[in-house]
Order: structure tokens, then C-alpha cells, then sequence
């Protein structure tokens, strides 16, 4: 696996996205978006979970290089940082690795914070082939109607934040439009994918998530 930084322009300033790859050349890539801590070692492990799978990984740094511990420094960052910012870099990183490794099929995947922009993102950018957004919060029914990439939406039932009430709300749209999304929902806390974080982590959703975004992801990018 090669593990190296891409280097991104946006409006509001410069940043960068980490990127792990295959050594063989690849035609698809994922968007990894981080959580509220911001591109730490748990999202770095990620991006590389993604190259052993086979894909160019691609991590947009939307804290333009801020990485915390602290829970209240992490909702200070996130609360600050603006939707339109956020898929600006999104965008950036999508345009640069189209540049950069010749690559233009992409899937999109997120935890928390990052579940909110990869959901979003989707809404947002029709050309997306396939979405996997972690227990991030749901879009108002306006944007939410726009969804048109396939959409795999992963949930914990005892997440107080992404609640089974948000998450009837996401079926509820997806019904009323007939929008491409699957819920599921794991007996699991908010983050249980996170395995440095014993408290809420829960290996036996987190493998079963796992599968289910990697068979998600083959089905659209694969050809």
C-alpha cells in the first residue's frame, strides 16, 4: 500500500487529503470523510482498510489539518465548520484525484460528522456512484429529495444523537420520493465503528457493516 498526501485548493484555503492506494493501478475510489476529530490515526487505518480492498482512498482533510482528542474542542471545530465549506473540499479532493491518479468513480463514505457529508455529499453530487454514510445526521427533506445516488445508510440503535426517530424520518422521505436508500440499524451506540474507542465500539456490527459497505461499493464501481 503507498500512503501519501494530495494537496487541495478551495476558496476558503489550501489543504490536503490522505490518500492510500493499491500498489497495482485502480479505476475506483472511495471518499473516506473523517469524524469530528479530524484526520486522525483511526481514519488513517480506515483509508488503508480501503486500499487492502482495492481502491484509491481519498481523505479530505476538512479541518485543513486540526487533529483533536478533546470532545469539547472536536464540537467546537465541527459546529464552525460550514456545509458549503466542507463539500467545497469534498469537490476539491474528487477533482484533484481525478487529476492527479486518473480516476472518475468514486463512492462515498463517512462516520458521524463525516456520515453527515458523505449523506449530504450524495444529495449534492449526482455523480457519486454509491454512498455508505456512518450515523450522520439527515439532511432536511429539500436536499434529502435530490438523493439519487444509491445509498447505504448505517445506524446504532442506542445512538442518542442519530436517533431511531431521525432515522424513521430518513425511511419516511425515502419512501415518499422513492429515493435508492437502505437503512440499517445495528444494537450499537453512536461511533461503534471505532475501534480505538472501547467504550462504544462493537466488533460484531463493525464487521458486519464492513461487508455490507464493501458489497454495496463492488456492486456500483465494479465495471
Amino acid at each position: 500500500m503507498n500512503a501519501e498526501s494530495l494537496n487541495l485548493s478551495t476558496s476558503r484555503g489550501a489543504t490536503t487529503a490522505y490518500v492510500t492506494r493499491p500498489h497495482e493501478k485502480v479505476d475506483a475510489g472511495v471518499l473516506l470523510i473523517q469524524e469530528w476529530w479530524g484526520i486522525n490515526e483511526h481514519i488513517r487505518d480506515v483509508a488503508g482498510r480501503y486500499a487492502d480492498e482495492g481502491y484509491l482512498c481519498v481523505a479530505p482533510d476538512l479541518y485543513r489539518g486540526r487533529v483533536v482528542k478533546d470532545k469539547e474542542e472536536a464540537s467546537v471545530l465541527m459546529q464552525a465548520l460550514g456545509i458549503d465549506d466542507g463539500l467545497e473540499t469534498i469537490r476539491a479532493a474528487v477533482e484533484a484525484a481525478e487529476e492527479t491518479y486518473g480516476v472518475n468513480k468514486f463512492a462515498i463514505t463517512g462516520y458521524c460528522m463525516g456520515g453527515t457529508f458523505a449523506l449530504r455529499a450524495a444529495c449534492e453530487m449526482p455523480e457519486l456512484k454509491a454512498a455508505a454514510p456512518f450515523y450522520g445526521d439527515i439532511p432536511e427533506e429539500g436536499v434529502l429529495q435530490k438523493l439519487r445516488v444509491p445509498t447505504l445508510f448505517i445506524a446504532g440503535k442506542r445512538d442518542a444523537w442519530i436517533n431511531q426517530e431521525k432515522v424513521n424520518g430518513l425511511k419516511e422521505v425515502a419512501a415518499k420520493y422513492n429515493l435508492p436508500v437502505e437503512a440499517i440499524s445495528y444494537d450499537a451506540d453512536h461511533a461503534f465503528f471505532n475501534d480505538t474507542r472501547p467504550e462504544v465500539y462493537n466488533p460484531e456490527a463493525a464487521k458486519d457493516a464492513w461487508a455490507k459497505v464493501q458489497a454495496h461499493f463492488r456492486k456500483y464501481l465494479a465495471g
